[in-house]
């Protein structure tokens, strides 16, 4: 349900606009101090996602926004949201919230944190930043008298909500940013319950790139008669991005990024792989290389983060090697390249990748490394942009454009041989059937040696059970008991057999593997309960 749309209490008109203001977001009803806070921060013109939601949002709609990274949605949502703040002056209670934004990453998380700065600079709001990564003692202390905004990833607010270091029953603006890379990382259950904390009567936006089934479900489930802004298609074609790759195998990618690094055109650079493994492996080779780089990923401490993304932006390392966690939301001016190291699973993720070159209107180009195992993820992401990129150097022989699920990529994501390893039962069970017998199953040691039994079929073994009685009969009383020693089972120790007479020495034929009972298989030797585990170690 949406809070009472509220009056604002000073709007700059265009034919009244003091000096140093954009009129352009005058016309949209911004308050005097957001409007000098953006024309110190060299806003202008508003962007068509801010133009659509700002007078909106004033208005109290709740709304649904689909726009890529880039668009300028932080300030579409961040601007009516102070304006609104600060026109209630209400003392926010302490550990409670007012407004609550939610962020899927740390680096996402602290970009908003920094705008909302920005824009609320002429405003007295407190606001707080709470993510992983760190020691949560300070974000307990800023939390402990309350704050009017906060920006937080799911994961850190639900641990503070569980300790009871915070509450949510007074939160009046609710904003999910990026909800379908939550969903991606798992944080969509941790986003329900953050959502079931809060008052049903709020003003909530959700925003994100793309339109999956369960965000759609979420939506439909927080907003309540939302407006839809849809500032880019679905399927995006980055038409300002020169986009190219090279066909190479995965051992030749090393060199070729060293030789492409070479040329100072590339002067600033986000390298992007799918692991973090690779990520530290490739930025301390380019760093053996004299080529400056760092890695940013999950498993790096918050602090180690922003220091990478600090010396990034700063250009004291000319490369970021990066796995997707920096795909969205980090906008550090100045990338000329975006190289994909390693092709994303996901083409969508291509699209955010590429999208950390020209922005806010320049130019950038886009490198791609494609081994054998990643066409099929080449074509996808053809077919979502609907352009073929293109190559540089020889194309591969074989690349005929064919579905994705090729006989080269079926066995993505497996060690060396697993595959093979898999399909070699498969072929043994037949040449056992082909055989007659299977090999290697309820055998005894003795039996794959000199010893060993008849086959399975049973014409054979009556047949040489026969002669074995006949031989037998022909023998004198010591040689019967010396050949009934020698035919008998290999595992009695050359001793006679038990009954006279009878077929084999008085034992039963080997019918495939069996239980033996008590020491009985071994002459009497055998120490208790040795039989079951060698029962169990033979099959």
């Amino acid at each position: 349900m949406n809070t009472t749309s509220p009056t604002p209490t000073q709007t700059v008109t265009p034919s009244g606009t003091p000096a140093g203001i954009a009129p352009a977001f005058a016309e949209l009803g911004l308050a005097e101090p957001l409007l000098r806070a953006l024309a110190a921060a060299n806003y202008t013109t508003p962007t068509p996602i801010q133009a659509q939601a700002i007078p909106a949002l004033l208005q109290g709609r709740d709304m649904l926004g689909l726009a890529q990274t880039g668009t300028g949605k932080t300030a579409a949502f961040a601007l009516p949201i102070l304006q609104q703040l600060a026109e209630m002056k209400e003392n926010p209670a302490p550990k409670s919230v007012r407004a609550l934004i939610l962020a899927p990453t740390r680096e996402l998380a602290v970009q908003i944190s920094d705008s909302f700065k920005t824009y609320g600079r002429n405003l007295r709001l407190r606001q707080a930043v709470i993510l992983g990564g760190v020691s949560q003692g300070p974000q307990v202390r800023s939390l402990s008298r309350g704050v009017d905004i906060l920006i937080a990833t799911p994961g850190r607010l639900m641990d503070l909500l569980n300790q009871r270091h915070l509450r949510l029953d007074k939160v009046s603006h609710l904003v999910l940013d990026e909800a379908d890379r939550m969903l991606d990382m798992g944080f969509i259950r941790d986003v329900r319950k953050i959502v079931a904390a809060i008052p049903a009567r709020r003003h909530s936006l959700l925003f994100s790139a793309t339109m999956p089934a369960e965000v759609a479900k979420l939506a439909a489930e927080m907003l309540h008669n939302p407006l839809r802004v849809e500032v880019t298609p679905q399927k995006i074609t980055v038409e300002r991005i020169e986009q190219s790759v090279y066909h190479v195998s995965m051992a030749e990618k090393r060199d070729l990024l060293e030789k492409l690094l070479r040329d100072p055109a590339l002067s600033r650079v986000i390298v992007f792989t799918r692991t973090k493994h690779r990520a530290n492996r490739v930025a301390e080779q380019l760093d053996k290389a004299g080529i400056p780089a760092d890695a940013i990923h999950g498993n790096k401490s918050q602090n180690a983060r922003q220091r990478a993304l600090e010396d990034f932006r700063n250009g004291r390392a000319r490369v970021l090697v990066a796995t997707d966690i920096a795909a969205r939301g980090i906008d550090v001016p100045g990338i000329t390249h975006v190289i994909n190291y390693e092709l994303p699973n996901e083409p969508e993720s291509y699209v955010h990748r590429i999208g950390r070159t020209a922005r806010a209107g320049a130019g950038g180009a886009a490198i791609s490394f494609c081994d054998a195992d990643e066409r099929g993820n080449l074509r996808d992401i053809e077919r979502l942009t609907k352009q073929a990129i293109t190559v540089i150097g020889a194309a591969p022989a074989n690349d005929d454009r064919g579905p994705r699920r090729t006989a080269a990529n079926q066995n993505r994501g497996q060690r060396p041989g697993q595959a093979q390893r898999k399909r070699q039962p498969e072929h043994g069970r037949d040449r056992d059937r082909e055989g007659g017998r299977q090999e290697g199953r309820g055998e005894r040691p003795a039996q794959r040696a000199g010893g060993q039994r008849p086959g399975f079929g049973s014409g054979q073994r009556r047949d040489e059970q026969t002669q074995g009685q006949q031989t037998r009969d022909q023998q004198k009383p010591g040689d019967r008991r010396t050949a009934g020693g020698n035919a008998g089972h290999a595992g009695n120790g050359g001793k006679p057999a038990a009954a006279k007479g009878k077929p084999n020495g008085g034992q039963r034929p080997f019918k495939g593997p069996r239980r033996p009972h008590g020491g009985s298989g071994t002459g009497g030797n055998r120490r208790p309960g040795q039989g079951r585990a060698s029962a169990t170690s033979s099959r």
